[in-house]
């Protein structure tokens, strides 16, 4: 009589892992040796999401065919870094924000003769323009160097060229309104063949820059640092590496912008800030 294995009562009661659980950790790991791209600690959830969006562009049958095509193909990389880094943005998206941006840290930066700011994240550049705008009319983009640095290059060339669907603009011209806008948005851009070229003058200030938050060092302090929306795609680990070099980054008195459902809650050096909009998340170093 054949007797049945100890263990096959457990394994026929335990179900298996989803299979794309084992190859999503697998396929970012292969990435960052080979291509130096670190996506080993963003949020689980979204970060599959993503790889399942991936293979079905790329039209491949599972995650695994996607590993090896990226592995050996630098094109397939560079679309994946498009899709896998890609944020929802805008013009003076949340225009409330501008406006407690206008009310609580515009006073302080006109305080200073010179100012570097640094957008990390920065995707197709609508905010960098957004906010060269503001303090184009606040009277501070004339002193000001902005640093935009995002992981991917591709999206870095796009926001140099500073060219947007012409359909977005009615959309962004409410947002803009909505953001104490002082001029009219149209003065901001010139239109033609269904799409829009922001003026020159409003990048003069830009420094464009390919910046990795996972891998890369502070490379200059700061006097605002935003980094809005960014961080909700990390686990609470690579969080905490990136509040370190913001915080490295920034000047002592210097400012730090999150996006609303980021927080300095229980970061590393959450005493060293004070709260000049909690709602905002427009903060102050102060140690």
């Amino acid at each position: 009589m054949n007797k049945r294995p100890a263990n096959m009562t457990l394994a026929a009661a335990t179900p298996p892992p989803d299979l794309e659980d084992i190859e999503v950790p697998l396929l970012v790991e292969a990435i960052y040796r080979r291509w130096g791209y670190d996506f080993r600690d963003y949020a689980p959830g979204s970060l599959k999401r993503r790889v399942q969006r991936i293979v079905e562009l790329e039209g491949l049958a599972s995650v695994s065919a996607l590993q090896e095509r990226v592995l050996r193909d630098p094109a397939c990389l560079q679309r994946f870094l498009d899709q896998a880094t890609v944020s929802v943005t805008s013009m003076f998206r949340d225009p409330s924000f501008y406006r407690a941006f206008r009310a609580v840290a515009v006073p302080l930066l006109k305080r200073r003769r010179a100012l570097r700011l640094w957008h990390a994240g920065c995707a197709g550049g609508e905010e960098v323009y957004s906010m060269a705008i503001l303090l184009h009319e606040e009277g501070l983009l004339g002193r000001s160097r902005i640093y935009a640095t995002d992981i991917d290059q591709a999206a870095l060339d796009a926001a140099k060229e500073g060219i947007y669907p012409l359909a977005k603009m009615q959309e962004y011209t409410r947002n803009y309104q909505a953001a104490g806008g002082a001029a009219e948005f149209s003065g901001y851009y010139r239109a033609g063949h269904g799409h829009v070229a922001m003026h020159a003058d409003l990048a003069q200030r830009v420094v464009w820059a390919q910046h990795n938050l996972v891998t890369d060092a502070s490379f200059n302090e700061f006097h605002l640092i935003l980094c809005r929306n960014v961080m909700i795609y990390f686990n609470p680990h690579l969080q905490e590496h990136v509040h370190r070099l913001l915080y490295a980054s920034l000047a002592e008195d210097g400012l730090l912008v999150l996006g609303r459902q980021e927080s300095l809650q229980l970061t590393p050096h959450e005493a060293c800030f004070q709260v000049l909009d909690s709602r905002e998340k427009i903060y102050q170093r102060v140690c």
